[in-house]
């Protein structure tokens, strides 16, 4: 139910760079109207502005790929942590099976 309650880490990303594109207007074109330009060759907009724009949005994209492949990474770890931790559990509870069927055989 939680994963319901709580957007997706894709979803939280999207929005994110949706609101900040929102507030600039079209990337590349100069100045936007959510403040500070973003340095001399965006406000200055043009050719050059749309590739400054076009690379960072790149940048992101791949920095967040990056991050959901190691997010991915680490919960596969983890639950290569918990099946190994499963094995060694029912191994305990298998030793101490045989110590109950042992202590009832010598009654």
């Amino acid at each position: 139910m939680a994963r319901f309650l709580r957007p997706t880490v894709r979803t939280f990303f999207n929005t994110q760079l949706r609101m900040a594109s929102d507030q600039l207007g079209e990337l590349g074109q100069g100045a936007g109207k959510g403040g500070g330009g973003g340095g001399s060759i965006r406000e200055a907009g043009g050719a050059m502005g749309k590739k400054q724009a076009a690379e960072e949005e790149m940048y992101f994209k791949r920095k967040e790929k990056e991050q959901l492949a190691a997010l991915k990474n680490h919960h596969l770890e983890e639950i290569d942590h918990h099946k190994k931790e499963i094995e060694r559990l029912q191994r305990e509870i298998d030793r101490h099976k045989g110590k109950i069927r042992k202590l009832k055989h010598d009654d």
